[in-house]
């Protein structure tokens, strides 16, 4: 039984010690999983009396924190009285000034990033406006459509290994001569640049700086080449390593690029900061680790290297100055090429234009974890309960921010990450928004059922989120798939951050598929995700063929989804037919293109504000991307395209579902 100070404790930080599984019964935490996590926060409680000391210090902590960070939503009500205090004095972002007094309240109504000065004190003041900056603003009165990609899946120069930012310009330009106002990729984050076996886009080593490996090195006038990769499947090792290769021919000719392209670099430089410093020494260090014995992430190096304030670090980054100043120099690149990349589309029509990806979580020997550890809960992973999909849980290996780091620290590695995600982008796509409320906890070496909930700040995320978005111009789109707590979707839409609404996941309580009539507006209309199969591979029972050759189920499991996905093929021809959609009979199971062109039409016809559309179904393909659950048995993240994407545009097929997409939602 769980002692009353422990369960106190873990109340008052924020820990679920009972909740609802997926069947609505009542689960209990266990003491052990409490500890393993108030651990992880900082707050021990190996006994009664410890959770008793670390109820005092939580106090202590969220005192110190509410008396240096306020946020207010616009047109709230400001009075020094509230804070003890006679006299102040507001000072807004653009240097004007107003004088308080103690019981004349003033009304804040101007949005932006202010202070508070109450003596010698200065109390940071976010003033977010009601909502986030919507599709309402951004295409008052238009149904838009885009398209989802992989970025390295493209294929423009026939030598590279995968797509980089240059063929997401290529693609951009594409699409938007089509007609799509939008092109939504995958994490863009900074992975291990010495590492290429570590290639999910959803487990980064920071999310504050950009996957380097997309930089285009033919800005200097630098063309990859090599054979291309078999099968249509990236070898990320060879393709990592001519890339690279390439990379560092580009930075060979930097020196001679001209006063202007240096100052542009001393500027990013010095715009960055420390923690663009410590994120290529990281870098420098991980990739020196990496090559001499094998070494992860930092925890893995020498002690003495864990600091990175510490004297054997400051020595190395003397010592290796010119490999430091490599992977400055590819941020820069990487950072350009995204922006040419959005300026392209938006050249080509897109009014969004790319809607960049935020992952849930970070590596824990990634490059955050070690420059601001701070930030972060250490000694415990982000993952998911059991449901009805995962019998086992998921244990998703990255960590997050501590919400009592958040509190300490003006959320500040949150604010960096949106204003990260978003400054290349018109629009920012949430990985798992429901982590914005609450997160399953799994300690270190547990079972991913041996997990705990963590409460968030939502109502002070989604406020920071509307400041952020505004300020960009960025829609904001929520992954708010899976088990979603009550009236969490109606917050959302309070705060104009679209939900998503997925094909195979719409339907009613007889499972039909709800009609597209009934979707709800501000919603982001996809047929399927990068988690799912595509239309053709669920239409062709691809998912199952993989799912069984994993030995995921017996046999009559896998007959008993093979009888309901052909129940679900009629209910799915049905409703497209009822919807106009689609005529005639359904075509059988080994002929996928026509359930395809009716998918992609049913989405298109929904009121949602916006619809995207994945590549794999636009051309048609039936392999999925990911297969959760699966890390080395199924090609995940490894997939190309057959050619250009403006050559497979061509194809008549695809033509016509983009004839339908520009028909159904002209905007």
């Amino acid at each position: 039984m769980t002692g009353a100070e422990l369960s106190a404790l873990a109340a008052e930080a924020g820990l679920h010690e009972r909740w609802e599984d997926v069947h609505g019964r009542t689960q209990r935490v266990r003491p052990d999983t409490l500890r393993a996590v108030l651990a992880a926060m900082d707050l021990p409680a190996a006994d009664e009396a410890q959770a008793r000391e670390s109820r005092e210090a939580l106090r202590r902590r969220q005192t110190r924190a509410a008396r240096d960070f306020m946020i207010l939503e616009a047109g709230a009500r400001l009075d020094l009285a509230d804070l003890g205090a006679a006299r102040g004095r507001l000072r807004y972002e653009d240097g004007r000034t107003v004088e308080l007094a103690s019981g004349a309240g003033t009304i804040v109504d101007v949005p932006g990033r202010h202070q508070l000065e109450i003596g010698e004190r200065t109390m940071r003041l976010a003033v977010t406006p009601p909502r986030a900056f919507g599709m309402a603003d951004a295409a008052p009165g238009e149904r838009l459509w885009g398209a989802t990609a992989q970025i390295y899946a493209l294929r423009e120069a026939p030598g590279s290994g995968f797509g980089d930012f240059a063929a997401l310009a290529s693609a951009a330009a594409a699409l938007g001569k089509a007609g799509a106002s939008a092109l939504a990729v995958s994490p863009v984050h900074a992975l291990f640049a010495a590492d290429p076996s570590r290639f999910s886009p959803y487990g980064p080593s920071s999310r504050l700086f950009l996957n380097v490996l997309y930089a285009d090195p033919a800005r200097f006038g630098v063309e990859e080449s090599g054979p291309a990769s078999p099968d249509d499947l990236i070898d990320w090792p060879a393709a990592s390593e001519r890339r690279m290769a390439a990379l560092r021919q580009a930075h060979s000719r930097f020196a001679e690029a001209g006063d202007a392209v240096l100052a542009d670099f001393a500027q990013f430089r010095q715009d960055g900061g420390a923690d663009l410093e410590r994120h290529a020494l990281f870098e420098a260090l991980h990739g020196h680790f990496f090559a001499k014995d094998g070494a992860r992430g930092w925890a893995d190096w020498p002690q003495a290297y864990h600091d990175p304030s510490g004297s054997a670090a400051r020595a190395f980054a003397q010592a290796h100055a010119g490999e430091i100043e490599f992977h400055l120099f590819l941020q820069w690149l990487a950072e350009r090429s995204l922006s040419s990349a959005q300026s392209e589309a938006r050249s080509a029509g897109m009014g969004i234009g790319l809607i960049t990806d935020v992952a849930v979580g970070m590596d824990p020997g990634g490059s955050h974890a070690w420059s601001r550890p701070q930030d972060l809960l250490t000694g415990v992973n982000v993952g998911a309960p059991p449901d009805a999909f995962q019998a086992r849980g998921q244990d998703w290996g990255v960590t997050a921010f501590s919400p009592a780091a958040l509190a300490q620290t003006n959320y500040a590695g949150f604010l960096a990450t949106l204003r990260s995600a978003m400054r290349h982008a018109g629009g920012v796509r949430i990985d798992h928004i429901l982590g914005l409320r609450r997160l399953w906890l799994v300690p270190h070496g547990a079972s991913p059922t041996e997990g705990v909930y963590l409460n968030y700040p939502l109502s002070d995320l989604l406020r920071l989120i509307a400041l952020e978005s505004w300020r960009e111009r960025a829609v904001v789109i929520g992954e708010d798939l899976g088990t979603v707590p009550p009236g969490f979707r109606d917050e959302l839409r309070s705060r104009r951050i679209m939900g998503m609404g997925v094909l195979l996941f719409e339907r009613e309580a007889d499972g039909g598929f709800r009609p597209p009539d009934d979707w709800p507006q501000e919603t982001c209309a996809m047929t399927t995700t990068h988690d799912l199969p595509p239309i053709a591979g669920w239409w062709g029972e691809r998912d199952i063929d993989v799912r069984r050759s994993l030995d995921a189920a017996p046999p009559e499991a896998a007959d008993d989804a093979r009888q309901e996905r052909a129940a679900d093929r009629r209910r799915l021809w049905t409703a497209a037919r009822r919807a106009g959609c689609a005529a005639g009979d359904a075509p059988d199971k080994d002929t996928p293109a026509p359930a395809v062109s009716a998918a992609v039409a049913y989405v298109a016809a929904t009121p949602c504000d916006l619809a995207l559309i994945p590549l794999e179904d636009l051309l048609a393909l039936e392999d999925q991307v990911n297969v959760p659950g699966t890390v080395d048995e199924q090609p995940n993240w490894r997939r190309r395209l057959a050619g250009p994407l403006q050559d497979l545009l061509a194809a008549p097929a695809v033509r016509a579902r983009l004839d339908d997409l520009r028909t159904r939602r002209p905007g």
